[in-house]
């Protein structure tokens, strides 16, 4: 916000420097950017942050300068004298779309001259509106007509936007504020043509729109030296409607930036007579009689209690009851209830952001001064601890990193191509914004993968590093038909996502120790499935016990192809809070045996068809308490000998018990077992 001191002058005596000015506004919460001198007058130029949409013009930059320094504001009166016709015999307003626009109003004049504006108007309005060049120049305002200019200079002297009609330009006399149609098109003011539609709001006559709402007017209706009607428009657009439209047109304008922050609801007629009286002075004309408001009733502020006590627990001083109640009524607040203990606050219509308590106690102390806030102040305060959500991602990041994957971002709307390449959780059609969210793109991802392999292609394409990544990020799952035949509400879960080029086992190999490090003592299993985007033989669900935990799998090289991107990558993805769920971050103790342990190496010869998992839980359930551990070895292929479809697994058990010493018989027994359950489960041979 560019605030001229000798505009701001008009309002408030400034008796100190535009340096302590600055200072104090920073230290109060509106930062200082930086202070040009335009045409012998000072700019500064303030930061104002999205909840204070009032300070968006000079008069509530005067307001907060009147607070911190005890003067008054001189607040413009305008006054317009009656005209002879009335207003609704001239106009009629319909409001269609009050969603978007909680209040609309208008005011006719009759009889201007349209010409240039006076110097005064052109120099106020040259301090603000400029722009810096690259080569360090100013470009200028360039001043429209005396009509245009004055609803700028009310724009940035209130913050209420506004706009001027010709009057004859409006088929039937007749404004309707509306959703726009499918495909329906506005030139604008900045004679740029648009295409709409119905989550877009606009102000229309009897035939066809004649603005954007609260963007920009349109150019059909424009005022021009031709003109000698207007019809003056104030009104409330919601920001939400008004943020939607200027992002989906691509159009942002001084108007949007304040209504998307919110304005004054009940000074919008202030400001729609303060724009009239303008206009009757240096153009001429006259106002017709009375006012079109769709919404004349304005709801008061609910009222906010603040405690003493509070606030001297919040900021660890003690602020007298009087100098609170200054500060609060200085800022607009009504009083309605005030002692030592307590006051009962209505905040102004122009501060939005006061609703609670703690937003009260946030006024005072930065009124006050932060800096009288000593920094021993006898602040109680509680001693905070992680969440077990953080300390869970803390040791997930930390076992990836070991592993040399790096931690990536990528957006959570991709494009349907991105979508479309892999989806492991379900097949349903993801969910999409009404708008693109990037160009392109609007769907909400229904995985990770597709994003992760999309990076680590485009560090594979401008470096030709093979990026191994992961990503810990929410997904959105579109609902499932449930059993009546109703769909579920969709959900959105955290998930982690890895793509890596080293091979399958190795990626398999970091997931289980990461259930081993999240305190997981089951075994990771998997489970063959066919996924699109995965080849085929070379995806594999994973569980632990009967928890869907995941799934992992080798990129098909027809899917890499559109990433330009050489084989092998191996992709997972797991669901965390299924990990949470089974993880025990603190560590339990555990008993250790005092007695030396038994290892056997054991070379079975089976149907290639039988898994490495199977023949594990074989091998477990048969040894039973008396097992330490069980490991895979290696894997051996001989045709010759063993027969084709045949393969030796070679694997070690290790025997260990906590009561006494295995004996060699003992051991024997054990392993005998183990040979006998294996040939009946999985008709396998020891090979001696």
């Amino acid at each position: 916000m560019l605030v001229s001191l000798k505009w701001l002058s008009k309002y408030i005596d400034l008796p100190m420097s535009h340096e302590e000015l600055a200072l104090r506004l920073s230290l109060s919460g509106l930062n200082h950017e930086e202070t040009t001198e335009i045409g012998g007058d000072i700019v500064i130029d303030l930061e104002v942050t999205s909840n204070r949409g009032d300070c968006l013009g000079h008069l509530g930059v005067a307001r907060e300068i009147a607070v911190l320094y005890g003067l008054d504001v001189k607040t413009p009166e305008p006054k317009l004298a009656p005209g002879s016709t009335k207003v609704d015999t001239l106009l009629s307003v319909e409001n269609r779309f009050v969603d978007a626009c909680p209040r609309y109003t208008a005011r006719v004049i009759q009889g201007v001259q349209v010409g240039p504006s006076p110097a005064w108007l052109v120099e106020a309005l040259q301090s603000v509106f400029w722009k810096a060049k690259v080569d360090g120049t100013i470009e200028p305002y360039q001043s429209i007509n005396n009509v245009v200019d004055a609803t700028n200079f009310v724009m940035m002297e209130c913050g209420q936007p506004l706009h001027a009609f010709d009057y004859a330009k409006v088929a039937d006399q007749k404004i309707i504020v509306r959703p726009a149609t499918k495909g329906e098109t506005i030139e604008a003011i900045d004679h740029h043509s648009y295409e709409l539609d119905a989550s877009n709001c606009v102000i229309a006559d009897a035939n066809s729109p004649q603005a954007v709402a609260g963007v920009m007017g349109g150019a059909q209706s424009e005022v021009t030296d031709a003109t000698t009607d207007l019809v003056i428009e104030a009104a409330i657009f919601t920001p939400l409607s008004v943020r939607r439209t200027a992002r989906k047109l691509k159009l942002h304008s001084p108007s949007s930036f304040r209504f998307e922050r919110k304005v004054d609801p009940v000074g919008v007629d202030w400001a729609s007579r303060r724009v009239c009286e303008l206009i009757v002075q240096i153009a001429g004309g006259t106002v017709a009689d009375g006012i079109i408001d769709t919404a004349p009733t304005i709801p008061a502020s609910p009222p906010v209690v603040l405690r003493s006590s509070q606030l001297e627990r919040i900021l660890g001083i003690k602020i007298d009851a009087e100098e609170v109640q200054r500060i609060l009524t200085k800022l607009g607040c009504v009083a309605q209830a005030a002692s030592d203990e307590s006051g009962t606050y209505v905040p102004p219509s122009w501060r939005h952001d006061l609703t609670r308590e703690a937003d009260l106690i946030e006024e005072v102390a930065r009124i006050h001064g932060y800096d009288k806030i000593p920094e021993d102040s006898p602040i109680p305060v509680a001693p905070s601890s992680k969440r077990e959500f953080d300390t869970a991602m803390e040791r997930v990041r930390h076992v990836l990193t070991s592993a040399a994957i790096s931690e990536a971002m990528t957006p959570s709307i991709v494009t349907a191509k991105l979508d479309e390449s892999i989806s492991p959780w379900t097949d349903r059609s993801a969910l999409q914004t009404e708008t693109a969210m990037l160009k392109g793109a609007r769907r909400l991802r229904r995985t990770l993968l597709p994003s992760l392999i999309e990076g680590r292609a485009k560090n594979w394409a401008s470096a030709s590093i093979a990026a191994d990544l992961f990503e810990i990020a929410h997904i959105y799952l579109p609902s499932e038909p449930g059993q009546d035949g109703d769909d579920t509400l969709p959900s959105e879960q955290y998930s982690l996502g890895i793509v890596s080029g080293r091979d399958f086992f190795e990626v398999k190999g970091t997931l289980e120790t990461l259930c081993l490090r999240m305190g997981i003592e089951d075994r990771l299993t998997v489970d063959p499935i066919a996924r699109a985007g995965l080849a085929k033989g070379g995806a594999v669900a994973l569980k632990i016990g009967d928890t869907m935990l995941g799934y992992l799998g080798i990129v098909d090289p027809k899917t890499l192809k559109a990433w330009k991107l050489p084989p092998p990558v191996v992709v997972a993805e797991i669901s965390l809070p299924a990990l949470l769920e089974l993880s025990s971050l603190v560590p339990q103790q555990r008993a250790v045996s005092m007695f030396p342990s038994v290892q056997r190496d054991l070379n079975f010869v089976v149907a290639e068809a039988v898994r490495w998992a199977e023949l594990e839980n074989v091998v477990r359930d048969a040894v039973g308490d008396s097992l330490a551990d069980v490991t895979y070895r290696e894997t051996y292929r001989d045709p010759q000998k063993d027969g084709q479809g045949r393969k030796r697994v070679l694997l070690s058990v290790q025997l260990q018990r906590h009561d006494q010493t295995l004996s060699g018989e003992q051991a024997d027994a054990l392993i005998g077992k183990v040979v006998d359950e294996c040939g009946k489960k999985l008709s396998a041979e020891l090979l001696s």
